[in-house]
């Protein structure tokens, strides 16, 4: 009777801790967590000291992933070659092992050191395989101390193989969870990647809708072998576009090479372009290779193109069409083979109309046109660009500023005539003048009447005010001063300005208005200044 009571209350231990590894190992995506856990419960409820869980590494190498009993120490000793020792025996034969004295097995190596064999105490060992239907692919392993107890090796065995099914099944879930989660980032990073490759470009920042516009032109264009026009206000980029357009071509591995055009009077520029024989000119010492010959191959970024005179591009334009030359000074011709790249501030059908710039050379170059939209409209980059400005200032003079959101503020309510360019000299200049560890609304320039793009107002005669936007402010426009009814001030505006031949300051005094004021209106009903 007592015999067969305690077998009763044997088995419901056992069916209690089967319960209790089943929502363990159900429990989280931690896989060494849950292990260690489910040995703590086999040592408090079955009294199994130092149990092991080993699973079969990707070297091929059995290696303990959770201990119960083990320092962390006599955990990382815990690795066994497949058939070394009694583990490894286990592992390779895929059958259950049961030592009943360690002690007396010359095959227990006691590799992780937690066994204290000196004592005399009778240590036995329970192994037993962790399958995965008919693959082996880890041991689970058991101490038990008997204590004068008889030992009962066949029931242990069977309930530690439980044990084992169950956790072979958790493993086998968490690495079918860890390779669809592979899957899915490797995905992701395609994704990315391709999404990168329609939307962004490298070293040029732009998240607005107008800037993935340019993007999605840029890559369409770029693998062709088309001439490409790059328009857009000073300081909006367009070099970097140009590099962009170069490096997703087919011609990434050959020279990029830029020319401002701008910068070299029309013999400079000749030479330049061309190059040049020994002695052409005074101080032409040996031959000298242009530009042309250099970009062969690659790609010829010529900036400001809308600035040569009219001499020159006549010259360019035969080159254009034939893509030979000859240097200056020789008379052997040399053919190239580039992609252009021209780029221009200047509106080039206005040169046109003035004969300013020749028609035949503008339709050879405009054949891909990318317009560069200004700073101010798409201020929603502005936060983007002034953080990856801080940073790299911030790299490169060691330091660690930030921008407050009231000086962030400030900077998206300006104008920026200058565009980009002018956005980052405003960040370093800041930046460098800030004393603390924050830029503020107070260290700003145009907060302290140092703006030099408003200081620039005074020595030309820009078509749109360039005041920040946050200093508009409504203007009312006095009646008493014009001998007719208009139907909106807009049209006082328009018939102030023509009756002055658009003259901004003219029209500013016929309105009594101060010439801020006039500013301010005309921006404010976008009336763009006629150019006569």
């Amino acid at each position: 009777m007592n015999v067969a009571k305690s077998s009763s209350m044997e088995g419901n231990v056992e069916l209690v801790t089967i319960y209790e590894i089943s929502k363990i190992l159900s429990s989280s995506l931690d896989l060494h967590k849950t292990i260690r856990e489910v040995l703590n419960v086999l040592s408090s409820h079955l009294k199994m000291s130092r149990g092991m869980v080993s699973l079969v590494q990707e070297s091929g190498e059995l290696q303990v992933v959770g201990a119960s009993g083990l320092s962390e120490e006599e955990i990382g000793r815990g690795r066994f070659q497949i058939g070394e020792g009694v583990t490894g025996k286990i592992m390779k034969t895929g059958l259950s092992v049961v030592v009943p004295d360690v002690a007396k097995e010359p095959l227990f190596l006691n590799r992780t050191g937690s066994r204290n064999l000196e004592k005399g105490n009778v240590v036995s060992f329970i192994g037993v395989p962790i399958k995965v239907r008919r693959d082996t692919i880890g041991v689970i392993s058991v101490d038990r101390e008997l204590d004068g107890e008889a030992p009962n090796f066949k029931n242990d065995t069977q309930f530690l193989t439980m044990v084992a099914n169950l956790i072979g099944q958790t493993v086998m879930l968490h690495r079918n969870v860890a390779n669809e989660r592979q899957q899915l980032m490797l995905e992701r990073s395609r994704l990315q990647k391709e999404l990168q490759g329609k939307f962004k470009l490298d070293n040029v920042i732009g998240q607005s809708k107008v800037m993935q516009e340019v993007f999605a032109e840029v890559h369409q264009a770029a693998p062709g072998k088309s001439t490409v026009l790059l328009r857009g206000e000073s300081g909006t980029g367009k070099e970097v576009i140009a590099r962009a357009i170069h490096y997703l071509s087919s011609r990434k591995d050959k020279p990029f090479i830029k020319v401002n055009c701008a910068a070299l009077s029309e013999t400079l520029l000749e030479s330049e372009l061309f190059g040049h024989e020994k002695g052409s000119f005074t101080g032409a010492t040996q031959d000298r290779k242009g530009r042309f010959e250099l970009a062969n191959g690659g790609t010829l970024f010529l900036d400001e193109i809308g600035d040569i005179s009219p001499a020159f591009q006549t010259k360019l334009l035969r080159v254009l069409q034939e893509r030979e030359f000859e240097r200056v000074g020789g008379n052997k011709p040399i053919k190239v083979d580039i992609r252009l790249i021209t780029a221009t501030n200047r509106n080039l059908e206005e040169a046109v109309g003035k004969n300013e710039f020749r028609a035949d050379l503008y339709y050879r170059i405009n054949v891909v046109s990318i317009f560069l939209p200004p700073l101010r409209e798409r201020r929603e980059d502005i936060p983007h660009l002034v953080e990856h400005f801080l940073e790299k200032l911030n790299r490169e003079n060691q330091s660690r500023i930030s921008i407050s959101p009231e000086a962030l503020k400030v900077m998206l309510e300006c104008y920026w005539p200058g565009n980009v360019r002018e956005l980052e000299n405003c960040v370093e200049r800041t930046m460098t003048m800030t004393r603390g560890t924050s830029i503020r609304e107070v260290d700003l320039p145009c907060q302290q009447n140092k703006c030099f793009s408003l200081s620039l107002r005074s020595y030309g005669k820009p078509a749109i005010p360039i005041l920040p936007e946050r200093e508009f402010k409504p203007v009312e426009l006095p009646e008493e001063s014009l001998d007719r009814e208009f139907g909106s001030e807009r049209d006082r505006l328009i018939w102030a300005m023509e009756q002055c031949g658009w003259v901004q300051a003219k029209a500013a005094r016929l309105l009594k208005l101060t010439s801020r004021q006039m500013g301010y209106a005309l921006q404010k009903h976008k009336i763009e200044i006629k150019r006569f």
